[in-house]
């Protein structure tokens, strides 16, 4: 190890060590707030309606980035500025991304964002925006990771995981924080969960604050690994070929893992066809265009409708960045116009 890399690895180490906790969100609030605006929790009466329960949407969606993971990325890069780190570099389906590389220029440090290729068109775009240097690499999440590891070891770049990075998930933890003081009676959360920041991070703050709040996750059944991961205890990998790029992770990762595999209470599987069909709910009932992964907890929650039957139930609209096509093929299902009959 040279001189000048030994610094490096200590603040990398100073980064990736910190603690996940409620007080760290607390903590990460204070930068938090001072970028982004609290996000709306909406009830809607339709949905309540039709669900016989009270039911509200945490509009993260209506981010800057359409994203809710912008919260993490401000928060990382705060860090990331603190230590003096000139850039960063990660890999992402895109809305990890474009969180990471807008907060990086909101604080002036360098980002260069791994993708696959073929990647959704809409995600890279609003990468490329922040002035953010984009490289498409393998087919899959997986193999983009492989070539950020190639490339950190020829540029001095502090590797951001979407999964693995204390930062990411206090700054998200921010969100939770929002819900239970909007509504401190909440029953239920139904959250999406690919690489798991989010569920990480609500159950950090929901059940530290109410532990019998349910945590509820859902996942695409064409990449199932978080799930599996959740039902045996144990990390695993698993086919990863869905269309929704929010659930589009084909492994568990150890640090949210660590959270969700014992703080999770239940967790669902949708479809290809259901999650589509999700993306038309959440339209017919908001009046809200979202993607995959961020309408999921909709269709979730019809699948759940005789539990969550006279509680108050919140649902997390996490992202709002479809493709063309993915929206296009939404729309030629019956609940884009008419609900869930």
């Amino acid at each position: 190890m040279t001189y000048m890399q030994e610094p490096m690895e200590n603040m990398i180490r100073t980064l990736k060590q910190a603690s996940i906790s409620l007080n760290d969100a607390i903590r990460a609030r204070t930068i938090v707030s001072q970028v982004l605006k609290p996000t709306q929790l909406i009830r809607y009466e339709g949905l309540s309606q039709a669900l016989s329960a009270d039911i509200f949407v945490k509009h993260e969606n209506h981010h800057p980035t359409g994203t809710f993971k912008i919260r993490g990325g401000v928060n990382l890069m705060h860090h990331v500025q603190h230590q003096k780190i000139p850039g960063v570099i990660t890999f992402s389906t895109g809305n990890h991304g474009i969180s990471v590389a807008t907060a990086a220029k909101w604080f002036g440090r360098e980002a260069v964002v791994v993708v696959p290729e073929h990647n959704n068109p809409a995600k890279n775009r609003k990468i490329l925006e922040t002035g953010a240097e984009l490289i498409e690499a393998g087919k899959t999440f997986e193999e983009a990771s492989r070539t950020v590891e190639q490339i950190c070891q020829q540029r001095a770049l502090y590797y951001v995981h979407p999964a693995d990075e204390p930062h990411l998930i206090n700054g998200v933890g921010t969100e939770f924080l929002e819900i239970i003081e909007d509504l401190p009676d909440i029953d239920i959360i139904i959250v999406p969960l690919g690489a798991g920041s989010e569920a990480a991070a609500a159950i950090t703050v929901l059940k530290t604050i109410r532990p019998t709040i349910e945590v509820i996750a859902v996942q695409a059944k064409n990449s199932p690994a978080a799930y599996n991961s959740w039902k045996t205890k144990s990390m695993t990998t698993a086919e990863n070929t869905t269309f929704a790029g929010g659930f589009a992770t084909g492994k568990a990762y150890q640090t949210t893992f660590n959270i969700y595999s014992h703080g999770v209470d239940d967790f669902l599987l949708l479809s290809e066809e259901e999650i589509y069909e999700s993306i038309g709910i959440a339209y017919y009932y908001t009046r809200n265009l979202v993607e995959g992964a961020g309408s999921s907890t909709l269709m979730a929650a019809w699948k759940l409708k005789e539990r969550i039957q006279g509680k108050k139930v919140v649902l997390q609209m996490s992202g709002c960045n479809a493709s063309v096509e993915e929206v296009e093929k939404a729309m030629t299902y019956a609940a884009f116009r008419q609900g869930v009959k």
